[in-house]
């Protein structure tokens, strides 16, 4: 069903319905009835706060739990066992490894936004956890669009599924009003400047492609004296909080977010979504305009688009099946000098080579249709994102081998150091053992002070 239509009360009314109308029956120890699994840390918390409002009245207890906060609370909140259960997948297997958590009296399984959870790559969390799940429950999977993967989930872990569409997939929200800015790279800062002095606008959410591109158009308003806040995944739990609550309460005006945190915010209110940067991913197009116009209000969706970005908006519009309108350059916009422009440009090009800020069509964290994520013909180390080539580098900002490193110098023939002989566990005196690597000296074993016992 589209954004803003209500899913969460779709499946938390039914099911506080049956928990309180069935025969009585305890919260088993360690463990929940209800098992609802949101992607995002926001989403998990307003799902709690639904089952909580609905069910104020019913003798029915409900807990949260994810990441970014200590752990000892929660398990604390999950001794005695709960009724309905709302979690992050990696919270969840964290608890469950710690044998603070069982699956083994769950009824009801909900998956809410069940593509971003491939995105963000919780697939082989998804079925590790699905596997601890009883055979008898029922499985229920929410989601505003239903790409090829979502199907196959479904069909892998659903019992002969009904699928219910209340409109058609990827439907945009009805009472937004879409347009589109063909702007500069170098000229949307400016731009949002001079929309957000329009004092009449009162919420506005800005979407970025990248955490560094959130950060930075902060930066922008600040200069230009509009406060706003930044809420992206670089930013502690109590920081996105903090932000959230003042975005709520009509204290922060602008908030300023990426794709990872637009499907946790359900504001009311919000009057304005601006896309600073077009998806690359067009289902998240629909996901960002759908938080304006809720719960039957208008609202108006402006998207800018540079040059680079229109392949973007083909893609959009082809998804959506409809054509998004052209919007007029608004009256007093003065476009930035050369300098500023060509910063702006520069800034934003090291956005998009930042690790995660994927090419065209690759979906943020879980890759395409299931396929891995980073760039192919790229290596990726543990972290999961691409490898990047550096020369090492000494404490003072020299190549390893003390030279400056630049580019056209004769390379070091290998096997050589700086004068001192290679292999064997002895030093070249002969009186000290090496270190081993990893241990804190540089390379040839001596210690190198502070970086002893700087952490890993």
């Amino acid at each position: 069903a589209q954004t803003g239509t209500g899913k969460t009360a779709s499946f938390a009314l039914p099911i506080l319905h049956r928990l309180a109308t069935g025969a009585p029956k305890p919260a088993p120890r360690r463990g929940c009835r209800v098992l609802v699994l949101a992607p995002t840390r926001e989403l998990a918390s307003q799902i709690a706060d639904s089952f909580k409002d609905y069910g104020q009245f019913l003798k029915l207890s409900t807990t949260v739990v994810f990441g970014g906060v200590t752990i000892g609370r929660q398990e604390r909140a999950l001794a005695n066992g709960v009724d309905v259960l709302v979690a992050t997948p990696g919270r969840l297997l964290d608890l469950i490894d710690r044998r603070s958590l069982t699956l083994d009296g769950v009824e009801y399984l909900v998956l809410d936004e069940a593509d971003q959870m491939l995105d963000l790559g919780f697939i082989h969390a998804l079925k590790r956890i699905v596997k601890l799940l009883p055979a008898e429950r029922q499985s229920l999977f929410f989601s505003a669009t239903m790409p090829k993967n979502i199907a196959g989930l479904a069909d892998q872990y659903l019992k002969n599924p009904v699928q219910v569409a209340v409109t058609p997939v990827a439907t945009t929200a009805e009472r937004v009003d879409q347009k589109v800015v063909f702007v500069p790279t170098g000229s949307k800062q400016a731009l949002l400047g001079t929309i957000l002095r329009d004092e009449t606008i009162d919420r506005v959410l800005v979407f970025t492609r990248t955490k560094h591109g959130a950060d930075r158009v902060v930066r922008g308003l600040e200069r230009d004296g509009i406060g706003s806040a930044a809420i992206h995944g670089n930013k502690s739990q109590p920081q996105r909080e903090r932000a959230l609550a003042a975005f709520r309460a009509g204290t922060c005006r602008v908030l300023v977010a990426t794709d990872i945190a637009a499907r946790g915010i359900d504001v009311d209110g919000v009057s304005h979504v601006v896309n600073f940067d077009l998806p690359n991913v067009p289902e998240a197009y629909v996901h960002r305009i759908g938080r304006t116009a809720r719960a039957g209000k208008d609202g108006l969706a402006i998207s800018f688009c540079n040059d680079e970005e229109r392949a973007y908006l083909r893609d959009i519009e082809r998804l959506t099946r409809q054509k998004v309108p052209v919007m007029a350059i608004p009256e007093g916009f003065v476009p930035p000098s050369r300098e500023e422009a060509a910063q702006a440009v520069a800034e934003a090009e090291r956005d998009r080579r930042q690790p995660g800020a994927g090419p065209r069509g690759q979906r943020p964290g879980g890759g395409r249709q299931g396929q891995p994520a980073g760039r192919q013909g790229q290596p990726r180390h543990g972290a999961g994102r691409p490898a990047e080539h550096r020369e090492p580098r000494a404490l003072d900002g020299r190549a390893a081998d003390g030279r400056g490193g630049h580019e056209g110098r004769q390379a070091r023939p290998q096997g050589q150091g700086q004068g001192r002989p290679q292999g064997g566990g002895q030093r070249a005196d002969g009186n000290r053992q090496q270190r081993p690597a990893g241990g804190g000296g540089n390379r040839d074993g001596r210690s190198i002070g502070w970086l002893d016992r700087a952490p890993r």
